[in-house]
């Protein structure tokens, strides 16, 4: 997939990032302007660029200002997403409306990873991704993100799926359109704010080298479409599943009587989880947010690491005999 580039802005650490084949993690901007309070989304979001950065790769975090599209962003414009009141949440559909009205956007991740991909940035790290949301035969409410692991060829690492949603039926929806699903190091697929969610992953990644090689071998054979690790939260700040499944059916009882629907119903839950929880709920999702951070690092890494080798081969093998 390519961009047209008089739509897009990258930031010339980015940008010679992609030209000399240095390891590089997108980032998205939801969590910035609508996951958490300011100054704790502008102290949790320099933190994931910094975690980023010390694992070994550039870190890129994907947005719209001002009608363009960023691709890595400055400390000023970091700053500003965190602090506006006037940020649209934008999805896959929204970005053509953001760039002609000139708005400022913080991207979802179905926009992010479609970003990404646009530019060729193979690894996203995020919190959680949307799935299918609970009582989805009444609403047929699913998240974009789904659909954009379809078709981005990019490697997206998260906690699981956000815990308001069905997480059964998310993992059948992902094997429907083919989507590789891993949990790293568990066998279990984690549930965002616990490790343990009930269901079993298809396959158990073992390190960051792993993933890479299965996702290069699916680039190599031409299979479009992301694939799936979900990496837990560690277990030292992980929440009791029965606290967070206590605290969503009450979130959720109150969003039906309110007739609290569409984009609005997940950060009102997360908010209300989040008071619920006597802010339990937003120490889990730092951390986590953080670990997967870590953990995308390692695996743009290893990509890297695993193309130039290739590269080197090819080379070599050109290469006239003596």
């Amino acid at each position: 997939m390519e961009m047209n580039n008089k739509y897009v802005d990258i930031l010339p650490e980015v940008e010679n990032a992609l030209i000399e084949n240095i390891p590089i993690v997108a980032l998205e901007s939801t969590i910035i302007s609508h996951g958490m309070p300011y100054p704790k989304n502008l102290e949790v979001s320099r933190r994931c660029e910094e975690i980023v950065r010390t694992y070994g790769a550039v870190p890129a975090v994907t947005a719209i200002v001002d009608g363009r599209i960023k691709v890595g962003v400055t400390s000023e414009e970091l700053e500003r997403l965190a602090k506006s009141k006037d940020v649209l949440k934008v999805s896959r559909r929204d970005i053509p409306t953001a760039l002609a009205n000139g708005s400022d956007g913080a991207t979802t991740v179905a926009a992010a990873i479609m970003i990404a991909d646009m530019v060729g940035i193979r690894v996203f790290a995020t919190g959680g991704i949307g799935g299918v949301h609970r009582n989805v035969e009444d609403t047929w409410d699913i998240s974009a993100d789904l659909q954009e692991l379809e078709r981005a060829n990019v490697c997206v690492v998260c906690a699981g799926v956000k815990s308001i949603l069905d997480i059964g039926k998310t993992l059948e929806y992902l094997e429907t359109i083919g989507v590789q699903v891993m949990a790293y190091q568990t066998q279990e697929f984690p549930a965002f704010y616990s490790v343990e969610s009930g269901y079993q992953a298809n396959y158990m990644a073992t390190s960051a080298d792993d993933v890479a090689r299965i996702f290069k071998i699916k680039m190599d054979m031409g299979i479009d479409g992301g694939i799936l690790v979900g990496n837990p939260v560690q277990r030292e700040y992980a929440m009791e599943k029965a606290i967070v499944d206590s605290a969503i059916e009450q979130a959720i009882s109150e969003a039906n009587v309110k007739g609290v629907t569409g984009r609005e119903i997940t950060p009102y839950l997360l908010s209300r989880i989040l008071s619920l929880t006597d802010g339990q709920s937003l120490n889990s999702n730092t951390q986590l947010v953080w670990n997967n951070c870590k953990v995308a690092a390692q695996i743009a890494v290893s990509l890297t690491g695993i193309t130039q080798e290739k590269e080197i081969r090819q080379y070599l093998a050109r290469m006239p005999k003596p």
